[in-house]
């Protein structure tokens, strides 16, 4: 059951990325700069995020535990910012079905890599026949989407 909750919970978020990139999109439209738009994105998240630590009481890590994290682990808020701010760049040129195929696309690969490489900490998982079935159909599939 666990498996099927959390198989939902990603399909859920999935499904919020081209809501995401449309409320983005419309926010840029009247703001002018895709930059203004990630930016309003990430206040308005991270307000949302410290409400709800406030409201679940969460306490603060340990002093030492920020310490202890690799530098370069605290770099995602910037990979957000680009995704965010590309993403609202490419909707309204592309369309919302191939800027979130080509997200997925780009994705799949990094993922790919992330995995059989066990870069940045993860667990290394072999690349398969399988797996690269699934990249050539996906690219395939965005191909498809841009035509």
């Amino acid at each position: 059951m666990e498996t099927f909750l959390l198989a939902l919970l990603g399909l859920l978020a999935g499904a919020g990325l081209p809501v995401h990139a449309a409320l983005n999109t419309a926010l840029r439209q009247q703001v002018g700069r895709p930059e203004w738009a990630a930016l309003v994105n990430f206040l308005v998240g991270s307000a949302g995020l410290a409400a709800l630590l406030l409201a679940l009481r969460t306490p603060l890590p340990p002093a030492g535990a920020w310490g202890r994290a690799p530098w370069w682990s605290y770099t995602g808020g910037l990979l957000g910012a680009f995704f965010v701010a590309l993403t609202v760049v490419l909707t309204p040129r592309l369309g919302v079905v191939a800027t979130v195929a080509l997200l997925l696309a780009g994705q799949m690969v990094g993922a790919a890599l992330l995995d059989h490489h066990g870069l940045l900490g993860l667990a290394v998982r072999s690349f398969t026949p399988q797996r690269a079935l699934g990249l050539l159909l996906l690219a395939g599939g965005v191909f498809l989407v841009q035509r």
